[in-house]
């Protein structure tokens, strides 16, 4: 705990923190100009919202917001010594690496958690129809399985962004993010970490990786997906931060 403590102090005052909620806050503030730009006669449900807010985040934000992460994590470390600094306390360089997983995996949550929260708001400012009749359940299910979803990339982004920096982190965020979207609706859609979540989502909302609605009988809508990718997600969290902090541990510092 001291170690994930210390860890934390190091992003009081920096941009890192800063992004954790503005990404989530980003679907309230298109929320109040698209009021503007709707017309007189447009009915817009919770369906609506709850669409374009997880499509957008599951698909697009998450990828490239954990990428972005992992980078300024390992550019904090590279400013402060390349990592030279931390190899001289008592933690072994696996409790290190395991700690800014665990930081990471921290800041998502609470981006979920104002995710949550942002989309409520974003339904209240321009739902014209039931705008009272929140969906709670469908938010926040769906808010927790694109999180879990996510777990798996962070120590693949990390380990990326520490290997390569920001150009192997960013590009591999874009990479996972057009892949995903591929992958999402084929039969082998668990053979990648990033379609996982965009898979997950789409039995909750009834909609296709594409942001058009699921007809009825559409393979995509079968729930039997749920316990896989969590149970999936889970494990693929463990072992491959395992993988990665046995990687840094034996990692030779220029």
């Amino acid at each position: 705990m001291n170690g994930i403590r210390s860890e934390l102090l190091k992003y009081k005052r920096t941009f890192t923190k800063k992004l954790v909620v503005l990404l989530p806050l980003f679907f309230v503030l298109q929320a109040i100009p698209s009021v503007w730009l709707m017309p007189d006669d447009i009915v817009r449900g919770w369906e609506h919202v709850n669409t374009m807010v997880f499509n957008i985040w599951t698909a697009v934000f998450l990828p490239l917001g954990i990428a972005l992460f992992a980078y300024l994590i390992d550019l904090q470390e590279r400013k402060a010594g390349n990592y030279r600094s931390l190899r001289a306390h008592a933690y072994s360089p696996g409790q290190i690496w395991i700690n800014k997983v665990v930081v990471m995996v921290l800041f998502t949550f609470i981006a979920t958690v104002i995710l949550f929260a942002a989309t409520i708001l974003s339904g209240l400012i321009t739902i014209t129809n039931g705008k009272w009749d929140i969906p709670w359940e469908t938010i926040l299910t769906a808010s927790l399985l694109v999180w879990i979803a996510s777990l798996a990339i962070i120590p693949i982004q990390l380990w990326a962004a520490t290997w390569k920096g920001m150009f192997a982190s960013m590009g591999l965020g874009f990479a996972g993010l057009a892949a995903g979207m591929f992958v999402a609706e084929k039969s082998y859609w668990f053979a990648l970490p990033w379609s996982w979540g965009t898979r997950m989502i789409c039995p909750i909302l009834k909609l296709n990786p594409n942001g058009v609605m699921l007809n009825a009988g559409d393979p995509l809508l079968d729930a039997s997906v749920l316990p896989i990718g969590l149970i999936l997600s889970v494990v693929a969290f463990f072992v491959i931060t395992g993988i990665t902090a046995l990687w840094f541990q034996r990692m030779e510092l220029n």
